[in-house]
């Protein structure tokens, strides 16, 4: 079965090892994941001013792909990606006069209503594969190994468009017991990570990273796993010089959901794409002796 996909602008660069694992995973599942022709960046940021419209016309027009090939949902990886794509059409279903203003704008393409659905890929997973069906394809269950769930700000909100209840969100959750994982709650789970204030306000953002690795590791979380580059470099690949100097935190390693789901699926080694991973997370794959790395 095909699904249309909308991969953003980093899965094609620093995170491959998100995409890889995604669209080999699915392929075993029996989905094949098809990019939409001509895709460009989505914005990466959700604009709150009314006045701003053009900070809307990058994901309408991704939306407007999807459309014009033929999809009535689009499968998207990326947290960010996934709430700017959602939100945005969002505002094209409800916002009539918006709607009119951007379909107008954008003359040279066809008018657009909202017509596709936006879906993460743990979403489609729950609803269109569904737990026990997943469980079945477990091929290398994850025992014995416990994962903190991390959402992040981008997943549960808002309300209207996250992919679970911001208050009690358990598809992360769900996901990882059916593939064999153990589930480490943790306070901070859907704390930010920071985001883009690491460019214009590292100090706070290294606070607020602290803040998820204390969280997780107090919890006794062998590892995090998570859906957004932006996270992923703020908590991962930054993660050595966040815990310096504090003696009481030890790495704690990063894996993109898609990755555990590749292991848990049998896949080659070669579709982790690990040499994007941190050290730390590779260290910890050898050292469980996982058979993906036979």
């Amino acid at each position: 079965m095909k699904i249309g996909y909308y991969p953003g602008c980093t899965l094609k660069t620093k995170a491959k090892n998100l995409e890889d694992a995604a669209i080999k995973s699915m392929a075993a599942l029996g989905y094949e994941m098809v990019e939409l022709d001509r895709w460009n960046c989505c914005g990466a940021v959700y604009s709150l001013a009314d006045d701003d419209l053009v900070h809307f016309l990058a994901p309408v027009r991704d939306l407007i792909r999807a459309h014009d090939q033929g999809f009535d949902k689009v499968v998207t990886l990326c947290s960010m990606c996934y709430n700017t794509l959602a939100r945005a059409n969002l505002l094209m279903r409800d916002d009539e006069v918006k709607r009119d203003a951007l379909n107008d704008f954008m003359e040279e393409e066809n008018d657009y209503k909202g017509e596709v659905e936006v879906v993460h890929l743990l979403n489609f997973i729950r609803d269109e594969i569904g737990w026990d069906k997943l469980r079945d394809a477990v091929k290398v269950p994850l025992e014995g190994l416990n994962f903190a769930p991390y959402y992040g700000c981008t997943l549960t909100r808002p309300e209207e468009v996250g992919i679970d209840s911001p208050k009690d969100p358990v598809v992360f959750q769900a996901f990882i017991e059916a593939i064999g994982g153990n589930i480490v709650d943790f306070p901070a789970s859907q704390t930010c990570c920071g985001s883009y204030q690491i460019i214009s306000n590292p100090e706070a953002a290294k606070a607020t990273t602290l803040e998820i690795l204390t969280s997780a590791s107090d919890a006794k979380a062998d590892a995090l796993v998570l859906s957004c580059p932006l996270c992923e470099y703020n908590i991962g690949r930054r993660q050595d010089e966040i815990i310096k100097g504090n003696d009481k935190l030890e790495n704690l390693p990063t894996f993109y959901f898609t990755q555990l789901l590749a292991i848990a699926l049998g896949l080659p080694i070669e579709d982790l794409k690990l040499e994007l991973n941190t050290n730390s997370t590779k260290a910890f794959l050898e050292q469980k002796g996982l058979p993906a790395l036979a």
